[in-house]
């Protein structure tokens, strides 16, 4: 794609990296046949080649509209035309830089910035797990749509003890990040029993906190780099005491923490660890498998066996990351199907479905319609706000995958 930068864009960092992507752009339009929005809404603009046109725009000047906003914020940043793209255009990055520049020129309402501060401020702060119990306690009296991303509470499940380690035993960091304490607060034991089952011993870093990516996706780029760096900070002496991994349970999160590298690359500081930490940085899907052989002997897959797999956009796209889960749990037993379509989001898309909740839903209820024809007992995910947007609209039981791995554990 040809471009003519304006003299301000030229001369930055942003400006330069977007040049780089515009330019693989062929205009093919692949990228429109698998676009979520694009498919509901019929619309060049709410489809990747007309957003690009739209950043295209105003980096060669032209200045951006409240239209041009809503363009992009209609975007799931779900990466699936990424995967689609023969040409390698890196759109989720490009979508982020044309989101800041808008967002730069294009003052927004004040209910709807009120929303967006209270989301990045709110769900990475030590008051969201208070604030959670708080409005479950009082559901009955919210609105909808913040009524259906509360899940019901629940006691924590048993999950049994967990295998005794020698001192020496491997170790690798996880994760707790901001949300899925809260929300899904079964997923981490069940991490670290099955980690332990085969040998490992997960450790957490106390003063690691959001990998960032609520701050990314809500146009705070510095504040995501500050979310970086203190987890980089938090991490430092643990991977300089020779922690083999950090293991993602949270694809999101995984997403982010491997993109740290490109984002801090120019920081002087964090560059170097940056890049250290992002090369450390494995999705629990891809970690389990180099110890295959000893989970085989510690599982026994038992009823519930039919399970339907949702892949999360932050792994098949993000991370590039597609068959190890279904393939690890047909391996160890259980009967696994993927939806129709199971290319495409079902909504959630971080704050996606709190700031876009119509488009959100009609997605979701696409996914479960796909979903509920291969007549799941247990549908399993790897990422908490699809588990917790998917239940909010079935009854069938949503689960973390590896939940669902640490109940068929024979220790």
């Amino acid at each position: 794609m040809q471009t003519a930068l304006s003299e301000e864009m030229r001369n930055t960092r942003e400006g330069r990296e977007a040049e780089e992507i515009l330019r693989r752009c062929v205009h093919c339009g692949f990228c429109t046949a698998t676009c979520p929005t694009y498919q509901i809404l019929g619309d060049e603009l709410d489809g990747p080649r007309g957003r690009i046109y739209l950043i295209k725009q105003v980096l060669e000047g032209v200045p951006a509209t409240r239209s041009t906003q809503l363009h992009l914020d209609r975007c799931l940043t779900c990466r699936n035309c990424e995967t689609t793209c023969p040409s390698g255009v890196q759109y989720g990055r490009l979508v982020d830089i044309g989101r800041e520049l808008v967002a730069r020129q294009v003052p927004r309402p004040a209910t709807e910035q009120a929303l967006r501060t209270a989301l990045k401020e709110g769900v990475t702060s030590t008051w969201f797990a208070p604030a959670v119990m708080l409005g479950q306690a009082f559901a009955s009296v919210l609105p909808r749509f913040l009524r259906d991303k509360l899940p019901a509470p629940t006691a924590p499940q048993a999950q049994g003890r967990l295998t005794t380690l020698p001192t020496n035993a491997p170790r690798v960091l996880l994760l707790a990040g901001c949300v899925q304490p809260s929300l899904t607060p079964n997923i981490q034991p069940a991490t670290e029993r099955v980690l332990a089952a085969v040998g490992i011993r997960a450790i957490t870093a106390p003063k690691a906190g959001c990998c960032g990516a609520i701050r990314q996706h809500l146009d705070d780029h510095s504040g995501a780099l500050n979310d970086a760096r203190r987890n980089i900070d938090a991490w430092w002496p643990l991977i300089e005491s020779g922690v083999e991994a950090l293991v993602m349970n949270a694809s999101g999160c995984g997403s982010m923490v491997k993109d740290y590298g490109h984002l801090l690359r120019h920081d002087p500081v964090y560059a170097e660890k940056a890049a250290k930490v992002a090369t450390l940085t494995v999705d629990l899907a891809e970690y389990l498998p180099l110890h295959a052989t000893r989970l085989r002997e510690q599982v026994q897959a038992r009823d519930p066996r039919r399970l339907t797999y949702h892949p999360p956009c932050s792994l098949q796209h993000g991370q590039q990351v597609r068959g190890a889960i279904e393939q690890l749990l047909r391996n160890l037993g259980f009967e696994v199907q993927l939806p129709a379509d199971s290319h495409l989001c079902c909504g959630s898309a971080g704050t996606y479905s709190l700031l876009q909740p119509e488009l959100a839903n009609e997605l979701r209820q696409s996914k479960l319609a796909a979903i509920a024809a291969t007549k799941p007992e247990v549908v399993v995910s790897a990422n908490v706000g699809c588990i917790c947007h998917l239940q909010a609209g079935t009854a069938t039981p949503v689960r973390h995958w590896v939940e669902v791995l640490a109940d068929a554990l024979s220790v």
